[in-house]
This record gives structure tokens, C-alpha cells and sequence, in this order.
């Protein structure tokens, strides 16, 4: 059973035939799928599934705290699963593909006088680069 799965089973998490499938989806390699590209996985495994029912399920998944939203400037919010495991991302700059990665360094904190009165809750780090196959692609 996937961890996802299993994480959702012992939240007591109602677990429909639709929500299975989508959990499926998102489950395993972590490469961070928008949810059109959820759907149309979800879509072969169960082709009556609806747009619909695979939004709710994902705005569901994020507000539980089990899949994580990744927005990246200009591009469609991608869904993480690997919500659970501290990591960072890698970004491609040209085509928009996903990396998780788990750098050695930890990044600085926040100085006091740069919070602003704030309590940080959360930071985010994000690499960006080309990644080959778009680097091999630029002109010489």
C-alpha cells in the first residue's frame, strides 16, 4: 500500500472509488502533476471520473495537510504528495518541470528585525536552472 494511501486510511479519510484513484495518481515518483494532468491520469484508471470530483479531492488533500500546492511563477499549481518529508524544489526554468531535493544546507533564518513582528510558520526554497534537456536545446 502507498504511503499516501496509508496516511489517508489511518486519518479515517472516506476513501470513494474516485478519491482512491486519485490518490493512486499523485502516489509515487513526485512529479508534481497540475490537476488537468491528474484528471487525465485518474481519467484512464476510471474514465467516468469527473474535473470536478478531482479538484475537490485535491483542494481536500491540501487543506488535510497530505499534498502540498507548488506554484511556480507563470504556471500552473502543481500537487506535491510528498508532503511529509522536508525537502526544497528544483525548477526548471524552460519547460516547468519539478524536482524534489534535499539539499545539505539548511537556509538561514529570518533575523528578528526583518520579521516585521511576524511568527514564521514556514519557508519555502527554490532552485532554478535549466535542466538538460532544455539546455541542450538552446542555440550554440
Amino acid at each position: 500500500m502507498s504511503d499516501l494511501l496509508e496516511r489517508l486510511r489511518r486519518r479515517g479519510w472516506r476513501m470513494t472509488s474516485q478519491r482512491r484513484v486519485v490518490v493512486e495518481v499523485l502516489d509515487g515518483d513526485h512529479l508534481h502533476l497540475t490537476a488537468d494532468e491528474v484528471h487525465a491520469r485518474a481519467a484512464r484508471q476510471l474514465p467516468e471520473i469527473a474535473r470536478a470530483t478531482v479538484y475537490n479531492t485535491l483542494g481536500e488533500l491540501v487543506l488535510l495537510g497530505e499534498v502540498a500546492e507548488v506554484s511556480v511563477h507563470g504556471r500552473a499549481k502543481r500537487f506535491d504528495p510528498n508532503a511529509h518529508h522536508p525537502h526544497q524544489h528544483l525548477v526548471c526554468t524552460g519547460c516547468g518541470i519539478i524536482r524534489d531535493v534535499r539539499p545539505t544546507v539548511t537556509p538561514p533564518g529570518l533575523p528578528a528585525q526583518e520579521r516585521y513582528g511576524f511568527t514564521v510558520s514556514d519557508v519555502e526554497v527554490t532552485y532554478r536552472g535549466l535542466c538538460p534537456s532544455c539546455a541542450r536545446d538552446l542555440p550554440r
